[in-house]
């Protein structure tokens, strides 16, 4: 592996792959990563998955008060709200994928695989040399680092929608097949599909919940609850993992400045904007912007005291 097209095709895939779906199912990427140095992490934990796989080195992981060891060709996943710590004297190789399944654009089949994935207990996996995944990870990087080329985003997609099936299916304990057998098939309700258009739409806007019901003539607690029962979160949590989301993604494709960002998705000012990104991603703005922009980034390590999400 060429190390300096890998941290290229990093760049290009922060930059184009956000969304993948394929087969009645969808995925938000929240970062790709490339780290040739990554050293520790501080125990922390976040509300996606986040799969990395070692390509060289030697190191610890801890999850959730357990221990194992990590080397050359371990593949490794992280559930969601599971307190994990990634430990390594002389420093990993690894490449790295955060993501989360978009219920509403998923089938009921997808919610039980993602389910099951979350509740797995082999969550660490030394895999054969030169196993499928590695090598589609690999060509996607390459791919992603010659952007010239008919069809860049589309040859992308394609082996990104591929990979990302190669990665969970390690860790999946049950056949697809049988994972839509008695399970009901509701559709989301049309009011809340337009509550969630309107909410990407506006995003630089306040947002309050009472606002958007008056728009779509109900009240604000028929609202609220629709979004407790078919999405499984509050509303108010669901209007900051909108802004999280798009603030992350204009970070990594565009040159605005931290400002101008927490102004377009509707954060107060700066300083709420870089408090509540960073509990929530645990970089600050600016440290994940180079982070996954900065071709340049081949070291990791953390020392600061910890913010944990809750």
């Amino acid at each position: 592996m060429n190390i300096n097209n890998l941290l290229s095709g990093k760049t290009s895939l922060n930059k184009y792959v956000h969304h993948l779906s394929f087969n009645e199912v969808a995925f938000h990427v929240h970062y790709w990563g490339v780290m040739p140095n990554h050293y520790n992490t501080l125990l922390h934990k976040h509300s996606f998955f986040e799969v990395c796989f070692v390509v060289d080195g030697e190191g610890e992981y801890i999850d959730n008060n357990s221990t194992y060891k990590l080397q050359k060709n371990t593949l490794f996943l992280s559930r969601p709200n599971v307190l994990h710590q990634i430990k390594s004297e002389d420093g990993l190789f690894l490449l790295y994928i955060g993501l989360e399944l978009i219920e509403s654009e998923s089938n009921d089949k997808w919610l039980k695989i993602m389910e099951q994935i979350e509740e797995c207990t082999e969550i660490i996996i030394d895999v054969e040399e030169r196993a499928s995944f590695s090598l589609l990870w690999e060509s996607l990087l390459s791919q992603a680092s010659q952007n010239d080329h008919p069809f860049f985003e589309e040859i992308l997609m394609n082996i990104a929608n591929s990979l990302i099936l190669s990665l969970l299916e390690r860790f999946s304990p049950m056949d697809a097949d049988s994972s839509n057998q008695n399970i009901s098939n509701e559709e989301t309700s049309p009011i809340l599909m337009q509550a969630k258009l309107y909410i990407q739409d506006n995003l630089s806007d306040t947002l309050k919940l009472s606002d958007i019901a008056k728009h779509l003539h109900i009240s604000s607690r028929h609202l609220s609850r629709l979004f407790v029962k078919e999405l499984g979160v509050s509303y108010s949590e669901y209007v900051k993992k909108e802004r999280i989301q798009k603030s992350a993604m204009l970070l990594k494709t565009t040159n605005l400045s931290i400002k101008e960002i927490s102004e377009q998705t509707g954060f107060k000012n700066v300083h709420y904007f870089t408090r509540v990104f960073s509990a929530t991603v645990r970089n600050p703005p600016g440290n994940f912007r180079t982070l996954y922009t900065n071709q340049e980034k081949k070291t990791y390590s953390e020392k600061e005291k910890p913010s944990l999400q809750e």
